[in-house]
């Protein structure tokens, strides 16, 4: 009998099978395919891998005016495929050595619940094999969302890929069109912007990464204008035609763009289906499993964290909501807060944002005071990224004092926000922030010079 049982292996999953291990709780992780689950080996992980290479292509064919001549700059597309391939299994390794270290039983193979015993323990089968467990803990993630798009036939048409496939091409694309201009498919119009694709984003809504801050995405879109990528925003894709993308803007004119690969990058949706959830009678809401703040489920002894609650679809949000469990499994009162979650995109230049937009706070009836400051302010930024602009911007509760939001544009916010998470989190007033001593010369300190 195991104190809990995990089915899903990925950044919740594995992140609760450790802290539960080493707490001295007997664990037991389910996974039917590679130990991190989509993030380490479909999406976090080998993108952002990719991003890094053609950073560094980017940085060395225009080395120049940082007084550095690098001639013949080349691009090995194989190569970055093969270290992002290493990198992973590294990666998987490791969280392999991380679970035998805790004590964690691992099954590879896919988990069926299969009820309630007599005596109330919860079984699962996998494979041949039968285990009962205390508790659950559902961590099964997210899929990909493919709308109903006619035309739209993965099975059928090569040119139609999502992130999945288009990690495992062989060759650059001459061309590709992407179809939702979310974090996802930004980033992979990055990427293949830099490796010299001609990208396409098209996009319904009327800017792109519209849940971020509605300024500093068009600042992003803009820098990326002229970096040669189209946008379409406010535009409906109708429909697929071999390589042919058809679509409607706003107008009613109908337009349509021949491309090498499409992308489809619209969403993520909870997975709820295939592993026999219904079997326990856990309730669903807006296709995602509900949970209380402490990660319950309707069903006693069982919990659920990650994308599969369908909230805030983030690994580190799956994490962290991981770790909510098992603290109050082992008696240590936790609550799960969203206040603080950062959302990054990886971008070149990155993209950074936690807590409220302008347009949230607005939402929320919340009176607020917006303080901007260009990233050029910073010594460090300015030395480090020629030519390059960026925005810091702060969102501060007019009642209280305190930080309610801050976004980001430049090179090296995905390292820094932390710092704005930690402020937002302990709600800590624009003043209090003020008495914190940064290191100088940072990128870092733009935070702090923002809100003085």
């Amino acid at each position: 009998m195991f104190d809990i049982a995990i089915i899903g292996g990925g950044p919740g999953g594995y992140v609760a099978a450790e802290k539960a291990g080493k707490s001295g709780l007997k664990a037991i992780l389910f996974e039917k395919k590679d130990l991190g689950g989509v993030c380490l080996n479909e999406g976090c992980i080998p993108t952002k891998t990719l991003l890094y290479s053609a950073k560094l292509y980017d940085h060395a064919r225009k080395s120049e005016k940082y007084g550095v001549r690098a001639e013949e700059v080349e691009l090995d597309y194989k190569k970055m495929t093969d270290r992002k391939t290493k990198v992973m299994r590294k990666l998987v390794a490791g969280i392999g050595l991380r679970m035998k270290n805790a004590g964690v039983e691992v099954i590879k193979g896919e988990a069926i619940i299969e009820g309630r015993t007599p005596e109330g323990a919860i079984s699962i089968a996998a494979g041949e094999e039968r285990y009962e467990a205390k508790n659950l803990l559902i961590c099964t993630g997210s899929e990909t969302f493919v709308p109903p798009i006619p035309g739209l036939d993965m099975s059928a048409n090569e040119a139609v890929v999502t992130h999945r496939e288009l990690l495992a091409i062989k060759e650059v694309p001459t061309s590709l069109l992407v179809i939702g201009g979310g974090v996802i498919g930004m980033e992979f119009a990055s990427l293949y912007n830099s490796l010299g694709t001609e990208v396409h984003v098209v996009e319904m809504m009327p800017e792109i990464l519209y849940t971020m801050d509605s300024e500093i995405s068009a600042m992003l879109r803009a820098q990326y204008a002229k970096k040669g990528v189209h946008f379409h925003l406010s535009c409906k894709v109708t429909s697929i035609e071999g390589n042919r993308v058809n679509f409607v803007d706003n107008e009613g004119i109908t337009h349509s763009i021949e491309s090498d690969k499409i992308l489809v990058s619209v969403g993520r949706r909870p997975t709820t289906q295939g592993f026999g959830l219904e079997t326990l009678g856990v309730a669903i809401e807006r296709g995602g499993i509900k949970v209380d703040a402490e990660m319950r489920t309707n069903v006693e002894g069982v919990y659920a964290a990650g994308d599969v609650t369908g909230f805030s679809m983030l690994a580190h949000t799956a994490s962290r909501e991981a770790e909510v469990v098992i603290n109050n499994l082992c008696g240590n009162a936790d609550t799960m807060s969203y206040d603080a979650i950062p959302g990054i995109v990886y971008t070149n230049p990155e993209v950074a944002g936690v807590g409220l937009t302008e347009a949230q706070a607005e939402q929320h009836n919340i009176a607020y005071e917006c303080f901007k400051l260009p990233m050029a302010y910073s010594g460090r930024f300015v030395a480090e990224n020629e030519g390059g602009e960026g925005l810091c911007k702060a969102i501060v509760e007019k009642a209280t004092g305190r930080i309610i939001g801050l976004h980001m544009l430049g090179n090296s916010c995905s390292e820094i926000i932390s710092s704005a998470c930690i402020a937002i989190e302990r709600g800590m007033t624009g003043k209090e922030l003020e008495r914190i001593v940064f290191p100088h010369p940072t990128v870092a300190e733009i935070i702090k010079e923002c809100l003085i």
